[in-house]
């Protein structure tokens, strides 16, 4: 049986690739991964024998963050309406690959940015590591950082949002 960590190796590996499709059957389960509107990646996962190890793995993962948003949207109105009005007036530092966010250069030195510095464009605010290599992350705009929104040795996705910034 695939373990987790696996899956999304691969997944990394096919979504730097050229391959659209990818399919692989071991251990008595299925394994298919396709490519779809250029960026997105798709997992479909089928036990092929009797394997509820893989179904199990991968559902919890889905339904947690899922489950997350329900209880906020309960919430009044009034509460994420402004905090929605902020976001859309600041720019989002988004990674340009799947990989590792580091906020730091080394294990121990300071991050790169926190809340509250000063950007440019050509400002280095992170790292993102994708199959051993380390791609510095820029700001791409004038700015200051509002808020950091992942943690480092968090594994982020393509175009997710790093960093909100405040223009200037």
């Amino acid at each position: 049986m695939l373990k987790i960590h696996e899956i999304r190796e691969i997944i990394k590996l096919i979504d730097q690739s050229s391959i659209n499709e990818f399919k692989l059957e071991t251990e008595g389960a299925k394994v298919t991964l396709r490519k779809s509107t250029g960026t997105e990646t798709v997992v479909v996962s089928q036990p092929v024998v009797q394997a509820p190890a893989a179904p199990v793995a991968v559902a919890p993962v889905a339904a947690a963050p899922a489950a997350a948003p329900a209880p906020a949207a309960a919430a009044p109105a009034t509460a994420p309406a402004a905090p929605a009005a902020e976001e859309a007036n600041l720019h989002k530092i988004v990674s340009p690959m799947v990989g590792t966010f580091y906020s730091a250069p080394e294990p121990g030195k300071p991050p790169y940015v926190q809340a509250g510095d000063k950007v440019n464009p050509n400002k280095v605010v992170c790292i993102v590591e994708a199959m051993k290599l380390f791609n510095e992350i820029e700001a791409e705009v004038n700015g200051e950082i509002v808020k950091v929104l992942v943690e480092d040795g968090q594994l982020v996705e393509y175009g997710q949002p790093l960093f909100l910034v405040k223009p200037e």
